[in-house]
């Protein structure tokens, strides 16, 4: 296992633990990795600051003159905590519905990939037949979307999916 700090395109700090950095590289590239916060899938993984093996914990410090006052050290801000829950087994039913759904349509469906807003007003207007489809849009053309009363939904994301 490995935990990754990761940031958001909106400057969210959060971390999450992968299987290990193939991964983690899987999981961004599909955009299933959301920030806890806003749910934004823009996440990149942020600068991590090494960690000391424990033999170099062990050294002996060298001892400073008496004369010399050591150096004020910066507070560390706390992490940020994110929003978590345990589940009751009716969530969890409802977990398994939601996946089984989003499987569904993804085997069902056509992945448009970036040409979902354009493929489905060609569909909302008659130019080409209705089908199936999903893919992706950003959050303003989603708006553009629904103010012409085109019809779509989100696929669901569970947030096992995201880490």
């Amino acid at each position: 296992m490995i935990k990754y700090s990761l940031i958001c395109e909106k400057g969210h700090d959060f971390e999450s633990w992968f299987a290990d950095s193939a991964a983690y590289d899987k999981q961004a590239k599909r955009k299933l990795i959301g920030c806890p916060l806003c749910g934004s899938s823009q996440v990149e993984k942020a600068i991590m600051a090494p960690r000391l093996s424990a033999s170099a914990k062990k050294r002996p410090a060298t001892t400073a003159p008496a004369a010399e006052t050591p150096a004020p050290v910066a507070a560390t801000p706390a992490p940020q905590k994110a929003p978590v829950a345990m589940i009751s087994p009716q969530e969890q039913e409802i977990r398994a519905k939601l996946k089984e759904l989003r499987e569904h349509l993804t085997k069902n469906a056509d992945n448009v990939g970036p040409k979902f807003p354009e493929e489905a007003r060609k569909m909302h207007y008659g130019e080409i037949e209705h089908r199936s489809i999903y893919g992706m849009a950003s959050s303003d053309e989603a708006k553009d979307l629904a103010e012409e009363g085109i019809e779509f939904h989100p696929l669901p994301v569970l947030p096992d999916e995201r880490n």
